[in-house]
This record gives structure tokens, C-alpha cells and sequence, in this order.
């Protein structure tokens, strides 16, 4: 089956009728409908489908050895209403580029996985390259099986989890295609590009707690409204950002009791911060913290910041880098990726690029020319080529 075939065969899984986005949370029913497409895909191919305690799929061409091995993929869910092409333009590309490998007469002297790593995106329980940080050893499962999504659903209830299986020690090297998440390739007139390296991010969890009142009948001096003190924070943070010259986002806010009539009792937001260093990224949030502790002390109401995730500066493998790249541009990247999760845990790992024209992405404007993906196909082919032959 073509890309353009296994392309269309997608499209309409998850995609919401009025937005156009996108949405496949992890274990939910659009999600689970691309991992049984996944598995046919693979049966097609003859590769076998391995899945870990934590839900990870790893399809592989060739029997798994005891080292060495080649491993490409992405993964399958999406952020709430996000764009097609995030996570399952690599796993598309992946089954694409081994067809054209086939086509080739290549005949792989070291096992070629195809994998999908589970909740990548954080969407559904708050922690992003989940699936990846489980099978590495980064996340233990007996600190994230508690987790609860949006309902009240906990992880520990989908999957069996448990210490991670072996599989990944067996993986020499990966290579992880994605669209890209900005306009680097259409600055360079580029439809591929490598990446060098991904900047330090995480999330942290703002707990801000006052005094449910009545909207109507208490006086402005007399609220303790933790409205006004996350208002503050989230201007603080965009200050910061733009001052160092970094991101900082609050992307996400939950008022209690949420009526429209009260003054809310709790605000928590969770801050999505980012830097082109460890410190730099550091400072940013312990300025976007200060002032907010300063504006809470004025509004009478209680701070609490959380850290719930935290991922270190990552520069991918140079020499897988360089094999990869031939005279590919190679770009840095601000967006987390399983290839970072892997890197860190010292599974040598390198990235293409897909050129996005609008350089809009974790939204329905996500978008890649047919054409640009099918020179990633090639590009991820011919890399794969090298690195099993």
C-alpha cells in the first residue's frame, strides 16, 4: 500500500466533524482503532507485533536480536484537537519507506523494528512521552500507575504495566521522522531536514487556592480570588518568555466550583516552559513562580507550584546525526520527541523533518505537502538502508 493510501486510510479516524482537528487520547476509541490498523499494516508486511506491559508496539522486520538493532516509528495519539500529522506521519512513513527498501531488493543484515510509543502527546493523563519514558526506565510505573485522566479513568486500569521488558536494550540505534513544528524548512527552502538536538521542557503545575464568594455580593477588597492571581501568572509568563527570549504557555486551566455566579475557590494551570538551556529554562520559571508568589501574597490567596515534568537539554548522536543528514539542513528543535527519551536513556537516536508550510502544528492548520513527505520516505529509507546493511 502506498503513503498516499495508508494516508487516506487515516484521515478519518479521530477527526472531529466541526474543527477538522484531530482527537486519538491514548486507550480511548480513535487511538485504539489506529493500533489495530497498525497491526494490520503489519501483518500485511509479514513483521510480527511485539506489545510491552505499558502498551507500546514495536512491528519487526527480521527476528530481534540481542543488540544492534534498528528501530524507527513515532507514535499514534494526538494532543485535543490537534493536527493529522503529528506522530502518524512517522509511523506511516516508517511501513512506507520498508516498502520502498523492499522494492529496492534490500535485504536488512540487522532486524528493522517499526515502533509506536503510547501517550506521547501527555494528553490524557498529563505526562508527556509517557510510553517511552516507561519502556527506558526514565518513568517508574509504580509512580505513574495512579495517574487519573479527566474522568477520573486511572492508567493503572488500561494497562498492566510493571518493571519495563528488555526490548529496547536490544535497540542500537533509532530514527525518528516527524513533521516539523515550525517554519525552519520553509526559512531554508528545504523539504527534509535533520535535527540537532531538542531544547530543555517541561510542565509545572500551578495550584492557586483563595475563598468561594458570591460574585455578586462581596466586595472587590474582600475577595481572596485565585482568578486574578493565575490572571497575573499567566501575564508574568508571557513577559518572561519574551524578555529572555525563551516559550512559556498556559495552555491548560481548571476554575472550581466553575460557576459562573462565584467567586472560584481554586484555579489550577498547568505552565508548558521551555529554553535553549538548562539554566536559561531554570530562570524562566523561577521568575514566572516570583512574581506569581508576589501577586498571591497581595490577592490573599495560597501558591503551590508543582514540577510534573522536567526533560533536560537532549543533543542527538552525532555520527547517527551525520549518517542521517548526507546534505540535509540540520535545524534544533523546541518540541519534545520519544527520539529525546530515548537519547537520554544512551539508545543513540537521530531525527528527519518533514517540511510543514504553515509552520502551524498541535492544531487542525497541521499540514505537509504530499510531495515533502514522500522525500522524507526517501530519506528515511536510504538512512535505514545504511544503518541495516
Amino acid at each position: 500500500m502506498t503513503f498516499e493510501a495508508m494516508w487516506r486510510d487515516l484521515a478519518p479516524i479521530g477527526r472531529s466533524a466541526s474543527s477538522g482537528g484531530y482527537f486519538r487520547q491514548p486507550w480511548a476509541s480513535a487511538e485504539l482503532e489506529l493500533r489495530a490498523w497498525f497491526r494490520e499494516q503489519a501483518a500485511a508486511r509479514g513483521l510480527a507485533v511485539h506489545e510491552d506491559p505499558f502498551g507500546n508496539l514495536v512491528a519487526w522486520w527480521g527476528d530481534p536480536a540481542s543488540g544492534g538493532d534498528v528501530l524507527t516509528g513515532s507514535h499514534l495519539d494526538s494532543v485535543l484537537d490537534g493536527g493529522a500529522y503529528d506522530g502518524p506521519l512517522g509511523v506511516v512513513s516508517a511501513l512506507a519507506a520498508i516498502d520502498l527498501m523492499r522494492e529496492r531488493g534490500v535485504e536488512p543484515a540487522r532486524p528493522l523494528g517499526v515502533g509506536v510509543f503510547v501517550e506521547e502527546e501527555g494528553s490524557r493523563f498529563g505526562r508527556a512521552c509517557l510510553g517511552s519514558r516507561l519502556a527506558t526506565g526514565a518513568a517508574a510505573w509504580e509512580d505513574v500507575a495512579g495517574l487519573t485522566d479527566r474522568d477520573g479513568v486511572r492508567l493503572g486500569d488500561l494497562v498492566t504495566g510493571g518493571p519495563p521488558t528488555p526490548w529496547l536494550q536490544q535497540v542500537g540505534q533509532f530514527v525518528e521522522l516527524h513533521v516539523e513544528q515550525g517554519r525552519g524548512l520553509v526559512d531554508r527552502s528545504a523539504p527534509v531536514g535533520v535535527a540537532s538536538g531538542i531544547w530543555p521542557h517541561g510542565r509545572w503545575r500551578f495550584d492557586v487556592t483563595g475563598r468561594a464568594d458570591h460574585a455578586g455580593t462581596t466586595r472587590m477588597e474582600d475577595r481572596a480570588d485565585p482568578m486574578l492571581t493565575y490572571a497575573m501568572t499567566a501575564l508574568a509568563a508571557n513577559k518572561q518568555a519574551r524578555l529572555a527570549g525563551q516559550r512559556a504557555t498556559f495552555g491548560r486551566i481548571e476554575a472550581h466550583p466553575n460557576g459562573t455566579n462565584a467567586v472560584p475557590s481554586r484555579v489550577t494551570a498547568w505552565l508548558d516552559a521551555r529554553a535553549d538551556s538548562d539554566a536559561a529554562l531554570a530562570d524562566l520559571v523561577a521568575a514566572v513562580e516570583k512574581q506569581a508568589a508576589e501577586r498571591a501574597e497581595r490577592d490573599g490567596t495560597r501558591l503551590d507550584v508543582t514540577a510534573e515534568s522536567v526533560t533536560g537539554e537532549v543533543s542527538f548522536d552525532p555520527p547517527l546525526t551525520a549518517a542521517v543528514a548526507a546534505d540535509l539542513p540540520v535545524l534544533p528543535t523546541q518540541a519534545g520527541h520519544d527520539a529525546g527519551v530515548l537519547q537520554a536513556a544512551g539508545i543513540p537516536s537521530a531525527m528527519l523533518f518533514v517540511r510543514n508550510p504553515t509552520g502551524v502544528s498541535h492544531s487542525p492548520e497541521e499540514f505537509a505537502e504530499t510531495a515533502d513527505c514522500e522525500v522524507g520516505v526517501e530519506a528515511l529509507a536510504t538512512a535505514l538502508t545504511r544503518l541495516v546493511s
